[in-house]
């Protein structure tokens, strides 16, 4: 569970401007901690702030930000200048257009890494310092069960989410004797607009969480990092790192089919 005196008193959601950020949002501001939402749509982020400063007795600011910009650390380390932030969220972290590596453009997949590895890395080093110096905090990274095999058409995708998972248990390993809570929460499909742009109607029969059910799950559970997965894919998770990888690989391709119908 997540309370003001060791989660807070700032929450930095990146990624923060809807779907499953909002939740999130919604769950920090009831707690009683302040907001910093960060993303590119400043309009969706501004009328989130809104409705939360409306509903919560909490403070919302925002900060628009290019995750994948070089600059971004120090325009995040500006937004936040002055403020304790005591918990970290990186939910940001799509994966762009299908494409097989050797057709992708390389600065479509830079982005991916950028995205995915770079961003969290830089934001969970930055604020994981202080955090470590309270002795209190949380940082949670928000990956996929896409980490656990590579995929046709989404192959730098998922070998960042695999980074995820990765950076996630050695930064439990080294924060959490400090006092920092540290998640990797894996996600499957989650009904969020991210994922209606990627899949673009192409939705099959799989199916599909709620953002408030995943934040509910992850909020109960943050303190049982490093890996924390919705109890729905749980067995999903654990047949994947057990089987053949040749096996793994086929299978997560079949499930990634949806947001990889057109092919480059």
């Amino acid at each position: 569970m997540i309370s003001k005196e060791m989660h807070g008193p700032w929450v930095l959601i990146v990624g923060g401007s809807e779907g499953l950020g909002e939740s999130f949002a919604d769950r920090f501001a009831a707690a009683g901690i302040h907001l910093v939402l960060l993303a590119r749509n400043v309009e969706k982020m501004e009328a989130l702030a809104v409705r939360i400063r409306g509903q919560y007795p909490v403070d919302v600011r925002i900060c628009a930000a290019d995750l994948t910009a070089p600059d971004m650390l120090d325009t995040v380390i500006k937004a936040t200048d002055g403020l304790e932030i005591g918990s970290l969220l990186y939910i940001a972290g799509a994966g762009g257009k299908p494409y097989t590596l050797i057709d992708q453009p390389w600065d479509e997949a830079l982005s991916t890494i950028q995205l995915n590895v770079v961003g969290q890395t830089a934001l969970a080093r930055h604020f994981g310092k202080a955090m470590a110096d309270r002795q209190r905090g949380a940082i949670m990274l928000v990956g996929s069960l896409g980490c656990v095999a590579g995929s046709k058409r989404l192959a730098v995708y998922t070998a960042a989410k695999a980074y995820t998972q990765i950076l996630a248990e050695g930064l439990w390993a080294e924060l959490t004797p400090l006092g920092v809570d540290v998640a990797a929460l894996l996600i499957g499909r989650t009904r969020t607009p991210a994922l209606e742009r990627s899949e673009v109607g192409n939705d099959g029969e799989m199916a599909v969480a709620e953002t408030d059910d995943v934040a509910d799950f992850a909020i109960e559970n943050l303190q049982n990092g490093p890996v924390i997965v919705p109890p729905e894919l749980q067995q999903a998770f654990d047949g994947l790192r057990s089987m053949p990888r040749r096996k793994a690989v086929e299978i997560m391709t079949r499930s990634l089919e949806p947001q990889t119908t057109n092919e480059k």
